[in-house]
């Protein structure tokens, strides 16, 4: 799990790459502006290991609508635990990890220097679109969430992972925190990047990074 300085989360996808949200950058092409903080959950810690970005990829074909993911690569590696990610569909269900320094409220607007984590269980495509319609894009992303609300990622935790553990108890991404209305209100589910619908692309283009 890895802080970025605009305000975004993301995963280390691999030791020199990071897995985030496209709505959390400018575009693809060299980059340098982002600081990447990683190995603490208190972003004020003397041991926060801090390296810069290097190049960003989004995702081909992003428009803000679906195919909410992006690469950054790093200037240097960071010896940290990489997250594997979900390469079939198997895992998208049952109750997933979403963690972050996103606000703690809807509209706070200050988020958290503390990293913190909740559980959220899976909420099928056809409940999602009670709420919000055709505006899913039932492929390419999934939502979670308690149906009386009151736990979801919020601003500031885009582009985080929402994970679970695999049959071998090991963790793997299945979500990318993409968007929703609102932090936490009942019926309104939190709705994620399907990893796993996109884990070939994502492997070609960190490859090419």
């Amino acid at each position: 799990m890895v802080h970025l300085s605009m305000g975004c989360g993301g995963a280390l996808y691999k030791k020199d790459v990071v897995l985030t949200a496209a709505h959390c950058m400018s575009g693809s092409g060299n980059n340098t502006s982002i600081t990447v903080t990683a190995g603490v959950n208190d972003l004020n810690s003397s041991a926060a290991i801090k390296v810069k970005s290097k190049k960003v990829k989004v995702a081909p074909g992003y428009n803000g609508n679906g195919k909410d993911w992006a690469l950054i690569k790093l200037a240097r590696p960071i010896d940290k635990p990489t997250l594997k990610i979900a390469t079939t569909a198997q895992y998208n269900r049952g109750t997933f990890t979403i963690a972050g320094w996103g606000d703690t409220e809807e509209g706070a607007n200050t988020g958290t220097t503390k990293l913190r984590k909740a559980s959220v269980p899976f909420v099928a495509d056809r409940v999602c679109k009670r709420h919000y319609g055709n505006r899913l894009v039932s492929k390419e992303e999934l939502c979670a969430g308690w149906q009386s609300g009151g736990i979801d990622t919020c601003q500031g935790d885009s582009g985080g992972p929402m994970f679970r553990k695999d049959d071998a108890g090991k963790f793997i991404q299945v979500g990318i925190v993409s968007w929703g209305d609102g932090c936490a209100r009942a019926g309104v589910p939190g709705v994620y990047t399907e990893v796993s619908h996109f884990a070939s692309d994502i492997a070609r283009a960190a490859a090419a990074l």
